[in-house]
């Protein structure tokens, strides 16, 4: 038995340098320039070999655009661990010494109504690896990058004459970066491919994600993360004809190449959008049929959410493709196919990278007249919503509809201030409070995707959300068919609105809780030492109406004097984009400055429990929200050592997604039982509920197969999910945890099927879903009926402490800016709930 493992072993190995070979990837129908240097010459090992880690990726590609007059690279910016965002532009000389006209002249056939395609370049875009630990990608871009660098065939000189290649070798340089530490760390010199091995088990998050825990493949449409921005930029620059997105998925499966599941077509896509890729799919089919691997397509996934890489270009008159490739996770797997090489993984991304190029070259004219022939009939349709607009604001929340402009930009669309106040559909839009977009302009079927609400499918089965309304995410008015009379000057250069302290005070200062980053300013109050109150009833004041949730900052008692404390909070106002009132007076209209309705404020001080048992996604979403928007310090604590954590240093303790085990949970009891809050979320209520931390009363839903056939039963239960859509609620102003809010309905995300019946004293409901809450997205009709009238948030005390928990995510992949108020509130108010 030892001689037999130690010769298996012999095999894996040999088979394994065997497949590292440059000759074991690349067509043998061409010579290669010496003068061009491979991977192994830079890296310091074959391709397959090790996994690449991104320091090394980087060396190379600047090796390549070095030697080769065929490479131009470029730093688009910077992950947010400071790795950068390369861009290779990769096309024959002649074409880089006519770059600009290139491009220009491209982008100009997309708008004219006639246009030559015959000697125009095809443009290509081609990413790898958004997710970090799906790394076949990013190794196949050095082969792709050497590929197209030295093959000396007329075919691959005719290819670069044809085509201008937009190569992106890391979509996500930080997850791969992660994951091939944590691969390389765990590799010996016997490969092992048993998958209990530690290599195949890689440690809370993984690498898939960014650096805060985000499935970038979800952010081309809200572009909220630093490595979206920097490709949207490009993908706007160029607009390009072909984008292909390379992913791994489960290690018995094969290779999926688009399209995918045609019922799961967003309904705005071009039925031509899906012919040409099926058309596309054909030279995949043949250059996977020559090197003998085993593929399929039409199934499993779909082009419906514009958010990811492989169905944003659909809507941008491209062809998006998502490859997909069984993963070794590792350099050698088992699997239901036998062995599973990494080389092999990067073999066929590799060649789908080439057949995508080699029906580009083919395609060219008919790729070209699509592109043409989509923004032509854009412009049809747009000319028929001529002096047709759609309003977004929120006249007290200057923030969040800049942040929503700033979208709308980043996606190249068109906006404009408005020209004075008006009303429209019963709200009121005010000017520097308000944007204005004219539906008659070249993206109108990109804004008609970010703004539509759809409540009608024809398939009941989604791989990822099934709506994003844009201004219900936001939380902002809106108003659709408003006439463009309204619009004022152009926007060109978006900026924030400046803020300020209206004058000293010797008295006391006011601010109001509405703006978006007025917690940001609070918490910067109340790390300083300065005593703050918060108003629990509305009152007037010198002529001005404050709201539930006003902070009122006294002159008096604190630990500066009056004109420090009105330097300092003139720099907190600017910095935070608010507006804080100089008052005189105690007296007012309603509870008067010095009435007990004002309560003292304590510094939040938040602990966020993450690791194993603790959904990533969600973590991170609320780490980024701290960190990068209100500048608040949090403490990550980890599950394997939350229990030998001295709990008493927070006040606030956030528990995402998931479950702890028992010692934990008498730990976190103990903790909050003694006066701290908790807040729960999403899947940890059940835990929460089960532990007794407080009492949940769950509706279930009963259902029963009827007629579904065992073929059937995969899709029916897949119709029962709510795999993302957005809902109203009606609020209890008054309700600590809503302040800050103006109006008395919120659209809230949902993606669970946790369903909390609301409690018998209606002071005990702050949010509760309408009797007919759908807003946008796909639900089944059991689960509508039993989301009715229950509620998102429950909040109950626990001796000294209380807990607070919400059945959905409300900071959503980060741009759902509408709903990260109830978060803020449920920590600022955590002893007024």
């Amino acid at each position: 038995m030892k001689f037999l493992y130690s010769l298996l072993f012999f095999v894996l190995a040999f088979n394994l340098q065997a497949q590292t070979n440059l000759d074991y990837y690349l067509p043998q129908n061409t010579t290669y320039n010496p003068d061009i240097p491979t991977p192994q010459s830079v890296i310091g090992h074959e391709v397959g070999e090790w996994h690449v880690t991104h320091d090394k990726l980087v060396q190379y590609m600047y090796a390549l655009a070095e030697a080769s007059n065929r490479v131009h690279i470029e730093n688009r910016g910077s992950t947010y661990e400071d790795r950068p965002l390369l861009l290779l532009t990769i096309t024959s000389p002649e074409n880089h010494s006519n770059l600009s006209e290139i491009q220009n002249a491209h982008i100009a056939a997309t708008e004219s109504n006639t246009v030559s395609t015959a000697n125009r370049p095809i443009v290509v875009y081609q990413g790898f690896s958004i997710h970090g630990n799906e790394p076949s990608g990013s190794n196949a871009a050095l082969l792709v990058a050497y590929y197209l660098a030295a093959a000396e065939s007329d075919a691959v000189k005719q290819l670069l004459d044809e085509s201008v290649i937009l190569l992106d070798p890391a979509f996500n340089p930080d997850g791969l970066q992660r994951f091939a530490y944590w691969a390389n760390t765990n590799r010996g010199k016997n490969l092992n491919p048993d998958p209990n091995d530690r290599e195949y088990r890689e440690v809370w998050p993984g690498g898939r994600t960014n650096h805060y825990w985000f499935d970038m493949n979800r952010d081309w449409l809200p572009v909220q993360l630093p490595e979206s921005r920097a490709r949207i930029a490009t993908f706007h620059k160029w607009l390009p004809n072909i984008l292909t997105d390379h992913h791994e998925m489960g290690t018995n499966s094969t290779f999926f190449f688009q399209p995918g599941i045609p019922s799961r077509t967003h309904p705005l896509t071009p039925k031509l959008n899906q012919e040409l890729t099926k058309k596309i799919g054909n030279y995949h089919a043949k250059a996977l049929d020559k090197i003998g691997s085993l593929y399929y397509t039409e199934e499993n996934f779909d082009d419906f959410y514009y958010g990811k890489g492989s169905t944003f270009p659909d809507i941008n008159g491209g062809i998006g493709i998502l490859f997909e490739q069984a993963s070794s996770r590792g350099h050698i797997q088992e699997s239901a196919n036998g062995l599973l090489t990494f080389p092999f993984t990067i073999r066929n991304q590799f060649t789908a990278a080439l057949s995508t190029l080699e029906a580009a070259e083919s395609m060219r004219e008919e790729l070209l007249t699509y592109q043409h022939n989509f923004y032509k009939d854009a412009r049809e349709e747009a000319a028929k919503e001529n002096g047709k607009a759609i309003v977004f604001g929120d006249e007290k929340d200057a923030a969040r509809t800049y942040h929503l402009a700033e979208i709308l930009k980043r996606q190249n669309i068109t906006f404009y201030n408005i020209k004075s106040d008006f009303k429209a559909d019963g709200k009121s839009f005010k000017k520097g409070y308000s944007y204005i977009v004219p539906k008659n302009q070249k993206n109108t079927r990109l804004i008609n995707a970010m703004f539509e609400k759809r409540t009608t499918f024809t398939d009941s089965l989604f791989y990822d959300i099934s709506a994003w309304t844009f201004p219900l995410a936001f939380n902002v008015d809106y108003a659709e068919n408003v006439s463009t009379s309204h619009l004022g000057e152009e926007v060109t250069q978006l900026t924030m609105k400046p803020g300020k302290v209206t004058a000293k005070s010797n008295y006391a200062y006011l601010m109001q809780w509405h703006e978006y980053y007025a917690p940001k300013a609070l918490n910067a109050i109340l790390k300083s030492g300065i005593r703050a109150k918060v108003a629990m009833q509305p009152f007037s004041l010198q002529n001005t109406d404050y709201d539930y949730g006003t902070i009122l900052i006294p002159v008096q008692n604190q630990s500066k004097n009056a004109d420090e404390l009105y330097s300092f909070l003139n720099e907190i106002a600017k910095e935070s984009h608010i507006t804080i009132n100089a008052v005189s007076t105690g007296l007012t209209e309603g509870i008067d400055l010095g009435s007990g309705k004002f309560r003292t404020l304590e510094q939040p001080k938040i602990a966020l429990i993450v690791g194993d048992g603790i959904t990533s996604y969600d973590a991170g979403e609320l780490w980024h929200l701290f960190d990068q928007r209100f500048d608040i310090t949090v403490t990550k604590l980890d599950t394997r050592s939350l229990q030998r954590t001295n709990l008493d240093r927070y006040n606030t303790i956030i528990l995402p997604s998931g479950s702890l085990n028992g010692a934990d949970a008498k730990a976190l009891k103990t903790w909050v039982e003694n006066g701290g809050t908790l807040i729960g979320y999403r899947y940890a209520l059940r835990w929460l509920n089960n532990n007794e931390f407080l009492k949940l009363n769950f509706k279930t839903v009963e259902r029963t197969a009827t007629n579904i056939s065992f073929e059937e039963r995969s899709d029916y239960n897949g119709a029962q999910v709510i795999g993302g859509a957005i809902f109203e609620t009606k609020l209890d102003r008054s309700h600590p945890v809503n302040f800050g809010y103006k109006n008395d309905k919120l659209a809230m995300f949902r993606n669970t099927t946790l369903f909390v019946s609301a409690d018998k004293q209606s002071y005990n409901n702050p949010i509760q879903y309408t009797k007919n809450p759908l807003l946008s997205g796909y639900i089944s009709q059991s689960n509508l009926d039993s989301l009715s009238l229950t509620v998102p948030f429950k909040v109950q005390r626990l001796r000294r402490g209380n807990v607070a928990v919400f059945t959905d995510n409300t900071n959503f992949r980060a741009f759902w800016y509408g709903t990260n108020k109830l978060l803020l509130n449920t920590i600022f108010f955590r002893e007024q709930l």
